[in-house]
């Protein structure tokens, strides 16, 4: 009996390394996977990288992770020389076949989120209009000023806020497209009151009225499937197949 004790004790001693020492490893290699995901896409924020799936070991041998669910703060979305930032980025990588050297690799398929504040999206309009929630879902209220004959007119119009398909060739003014595909964030005001004036629902529309590609910040593969706004800004609803995880 007491042999069959000291046995239970080592196995459940070994049993305890064993699962200490993964873990380890698992919390080592997410740590090197965030830094090498912060450098590579420039983050203004930090990096968090959550490796799922146990015994982690036996994974990486293989080269083929469960899951990797990442979070990112501060991510700048850069397309036809426009920047506009994501506030957060969330994303859950799945059935991830990682490359030789363990430096990154491709997720089966992807699934994720991001926001965008209104002062960024403010910033991003890059026409001068402040904008703001706009008291309804997927309403955002823009505010801009236009000089028309001398005189300084500002209007505040409710705008809404939708995904779009990216045309080939782009449509000018503020569009910013300049790429075939993909999908383009729009904002475009409901009514614009013109009070008679000749030429101002032209000229408030041509700053408040705009369109962004954010493809340019995303993990390749991880495209935009839909938005929705609220109070604290745009949601950007992410998914894709063949996703590249840290640049791979």
């Amino acid at each position: 009996m007491r042999f069959l004790r000291v046995m239970v004790i080592v196995v459940v001693v070994l049993g305890a390394l064993a699962v200490g020492a993964d873990r380890w490893a698992a919390g080592y290699a997410e740590g090197r996977l965030a830094e090498r995901i912060q450098a590579r896409q420039g983050l203004a924020g930090s990096a968090e990288v959550e490796i799922h799936g146990f015994p982690f070991l036996t994974q990486a041998l293989s080269h083929e992770l469960e899951q990797v669910d990442i979070r990112l703060d501060g991510v700048d979305a850069v397309a036809d020389s426009r920047k506009t930032r994501l506030s957060q980025l969330r994303a859950s990588f799945r059935g991830v076949k990682l490359n030789g050297d363990y430096s990154g690799g491709t997720a089966r398929n992807a699934e994720g989120s991001a926001l965008i504040t209104y002062p960024d999206l403010t910033e991003a309009s890059q026409t001068g209009v402040k904008l703001a929630y706009g008291g309804a879902p997927d309403k955002v209220k823009v505010t801009a000023s236009v000089e028309i004959m001398g005189r300084t007119f500002t209007r505040s119009v409710v705008s809404t806020v939708t995904l779009v398909d990216a045309k080939d060739g782009g449509n000018g003014g503020n569009s910013g497209n300049g790429k075939g595909g993909g999908k383009l964030v729009q904002v475009r005001a409901d009514e614009v009151p013109g009070e008679g004036i000749p030429g101002i629902e032209s000229a408030i529309r041509k700053k408040t009225d705009f369109e962004r590609r954010l493809d340019g910040g995303l993990p390749g593969g991880l495209q935009l499937t839909g938005l929705t706004a609220d109070e604290a800004g745009v949601h950007l609803v992410l998914s894709g197949t063949d996703v590249s995880l840290a640049g791979s």
